[in-house]
């Protein structure tokens, strides 16, 4: 696991969970933008970080649309699951330069990485207001 990743969760672990669902959706999508925002940026000179950012912000946003947060679309999957997911797509993101062999842009993977873990690790996970329940027919509606 690299390092600042593992340094990031060790010490946001123990801190008290201040962040919201609400501005824990909100990071989310900042995230997204900062993963969308490095793909341009790599594209001319890294296309496999270019691609790599694009893959990791993807998956993000999809767990979000499918999360039932405020800044969910189809609430599929619960809140606390979504936790334990940001944590495991922190991983890869952290992972994805020697998964790729990218050179140029490793210190942008391992702080995104490191900003969402701490992200999750602040986070009241068990403090969700009840949301109705969606399904997958929802998210396709919202979609087209």
């Amino acid at each position: 696991m690299p390092k600042l990743h593992a340094v990031a969760d060790t010490i946001t672990r123990r801190l008290p969970k201040v962040v919201s669902p609400e501005a824990h959706a909100i990071a989310d999508y900042i995230a997204i933008g900062i993963f969308a925002v490095a793909g341009g940026l790599f594209w001319r000179s890294n296309k496999r970080a270019a691609l790599a950012a694009w893959a990791c912000g993807g998956a993000e946003l999809l767990l979000n649309t499918i999360t039932d947060y405020p800044g969910g679309v189809a609430r599929i999957v619960s809140f606390p699951a979504h936790g334990k997911i940001d944590l495991g797509l922190a991983a890869i993101t952290a992972t994805m330069p020697e998964l790729l062999g990218i050179r140029e842009g490793r210190r942008f993977f391992l702080i995104q990485s490191g900003a969402i873990t701490a992200a999750a690790n602040l986070t009241r996970f068990t403090s969700v207001r009840n949301y109705p329940k969606r399904s997958v027919h929802d998210l396709r509606r919202a979609i087209f």
